[in-house]
């Protein structure tokens, strides 16, 4: 950015090699020149900007924020220094109240820009409050349809997308790594509390399968396992330091609690089967809990999960958007959540059907209506994500097949039923239906442990990312030429456009005091000025030619009352300048 014939040495043209720095995702150039146009200028608000997101890129969240305070602080009414003061504010724990006022302000100066409505999204995204994010983000887009990260954000408030870090509150003021070591911990203790008594379960049930059924209690022998679970009890304890969290973290992340839970259940059943005779049925009860516990809860996690937001209405958000890495791979992961959906209804379609009544199965007819309407959701997009997962093709060809195969079988059934006598053909129908079914899952099983072995993202929701935004708040401000400055420094007719209740409201200025070089006005008013700045502020200040009354300017910017100075601080947004008419236009 910046003029055509910028000298590169000045401030302006290094903010402008800055700029095009960090377009190019070149951080450490751009904060090498935002430096240096910080040395040569320091009130330059725009340089500072560029130094935080250069910063805020490098890892630096810490400068990032100073460098953004300093820029809010040179231009308060600037909606861009407001925004990125908010940006680099999320990223540091126990400021996220402040980010969240930094970018409400943003919104408020700038309602009319996209890019203050999209952080507010984001920040009510990463705390799992999809309401307001999709409001926020439907704002975004009616201001610019083009907002790729907005659309794609959208896209997963649609889908109740979960952060992260699910069991960790960014508004909090504790270190998101000591949560995560807390929520580590806690994992580690689950599994092994699940796992221990589970192997246990196994060997004691091996011996009833493989010799005579003892007619007493393991007691002892079996309670190896509960000392093996204490002292893994100890020492995951030990590593958790803020306890008195826990139990907020349990709530936020309900997997994470529903894991604790069971595997307490785990531990209390094995426990209790200690003391049951092996030959009694009681002990087979409680070894089933001890040995389903972990299956179940995958499976209820995975049709959970399926089940959860409206993948569909997101996929036509996400193939808008395709060309952004974050979306294309997001739309893969939603296209797995709608097959597993199909999947988790056509079983369930099937068994009812087999153990109610044939004519059940005709309601697999949905899942090809699903895939059409996916197909025109997802488009060409939907295409490409096939062709880059093959996986995905095949199993979604399975689930088809499947389908197709349940509603001949039940339309077969049906016949023969009216026809009477025989055996139906639609046996074979059935075990195609049943045999397409389970296929699916086995490649669904396979796509995810080929994933988790490659370390790569995986069919299920923790594969999917937001969209970050690209360079927030670091565009280039208005400038005022130095016409413009001299007619409101030395005019004696400049006026203020301001809100009133009533409706628009001009106001004399008593003096424009200067005009600082960033372009901020810095006026004297009077109270009705103030008072209508405090309500609204945004404002418009007109000013005429002070000497030959050739053009006029109006600038429409932001106006903040500043008590100290006692002066009215209007930072520019946008500058209309024109000609007045001469003699023969006026007749």
């Amino acid at each position: 950015m910046g003029s055509d014939g910028e000298d590169p040495d000045s401030a302006a043209g290094l903010c402008a090699v800055a700029f095009t720095h960090l377009s190019a995702d070149r951080p450490e150039a751009a904060l090498t020149a935002a430096r240096r146009a910080v040395a040569l200028d320091p009130s330059r608000e725009w340089a500072h900007r560029l130094a935080s997101l250069a910063l805020e890129r490098l890892g630096s969240d810490a400068e990032a924020v100073r460098e953004a305070e300093e820029a809010a602080r040179l231009a308060p009414g600037s909606w861009q220094a407001r925004l990125r003061l908010g940006a680099a504010l999320r990223r540091v724990p126990g400021r996220w109240r402040e980010a969240a006022d930094s970018i409400a302000a943003a919104a408020r100066f700038a309602p009319e820009e996209p890019e203050p409505h999209a952080m507010a999204g984001d920040l009510a995204l990463l705390r799992g409050e999809h309401r307001p994010a999709e409001a926020a983000y439907l704002a975004a887009l009616r201001r610019n349809g083009g907002h790729t990260p907005a659309r794609v954000n959208y896209g997963l408030a649609l889908l109740r997308w979960d952060p992260p870090r699910a069991h960790h509150d960014p508004a909090w003021s504790i270190d998101p790594r000591d949560t995560g070591r807390a929520r580590r911990a806690l994992e580690v203790w689950s599994r092994q509390a699940r796992l221990l008594p589970a192997v246990a379960t196994a060997v004691s049930g091996a011996l009833v399968v493989t010799g005579p059924v003892p007619d007493v209690p393991l007691g002892l022998a079996g309670a190896i396992a509960l000392v093996l679970v204490g002292t893994a009890t100890v020492r995951q304890a030990r590593r958790v330091r803020i306890w008195s969290t826990v139990p907020v973290m349990l709530g936020r992340d309900r997997w994470l609690g529903l894991s604790v839970a069971t595997a307490c259940i785990a531990v209390v059943a094995y426990t209790a089967s200690l003391l049951v005779p092996l030959a009694d049925p009681i002990w087979a009860g409680l070894a089933g809990i001890v040995l389903l516990n972990a299956p179940a809860l995958a499976v209820l996690r995975v049709l959970t999960e399926a089940w959860r937001g409206r993948p569909v209405l997101a996929l036509a958000q996400l193939s808008t958007a395709y060309g952004e890495r974050a979306a294309r791979r997001d739309l893969g992961v939603t296209l797995w959540i709608v097959l597993a959906r199909a999947w988790s209804g056509l079983a369930a379609l099937a068994v009812t059907a087999i153990v109610a009544h044939p004519v059940v199965g005709l309601g697999a007819l949905a899942v090809p209506y699903l895939l059409v309407r996916v197909w025109g959701r997802g488009g060409l997009a939907g295409l490409g994500a096939l062709r880059a997962d093959r996986w995905l093709a095949v199993a979604a060809g399975l689930a088809l097949t499947a389908a197709l195969a349940c509603v001949a079988a039940a339309v077969s059934s049906l016949v023969a039923a009216f026809a009477g006598g025989g055996e139906p053909v639609g046996v074979w129908a059935w075990r195609v239906a049943f045999g397409a079914t389970g296929a699916v899952a086995a490649v669904f099983g396979l796509r995810a442990l080929r994933a988790w072995w490659r370390g790569a993202p995986g069919p299920w929701r923790a594969s999917l990312i937001m969209a970050e935004p690209v360079m927030d708040g670091v565009r280039e401000p208005v400038t005022l030429t130095p016409e413009i400055m001299k007619a409101f420094t030395f005019s004696r007719e400049v006026v203020l456009a301001c809100a009133d209740p009533l409706g628009p409201r001009a106001l004399a200025v008593g003096a424009v005091v200067s005009v600082t070089p960033s372009g901020e006005l810095r006026l004297i008013a009077g109270a009705e000025a103030w008072e209508a700045a405090e309500r609204d502020p945004r404002v418009a200040l007109f000013a005429a030619d002070p000497l030959h009354r050739r053009f006029w300017a109006e600038v429409r910017g932001v106006a903040l009352p500043d008590p100290e100075t006692d002066v009215l601080r209007v930072t520019p947004k946008q500058v209309l300048v024109g000609e007045f008419p001469g003699r023969h236009q006026r007749r």
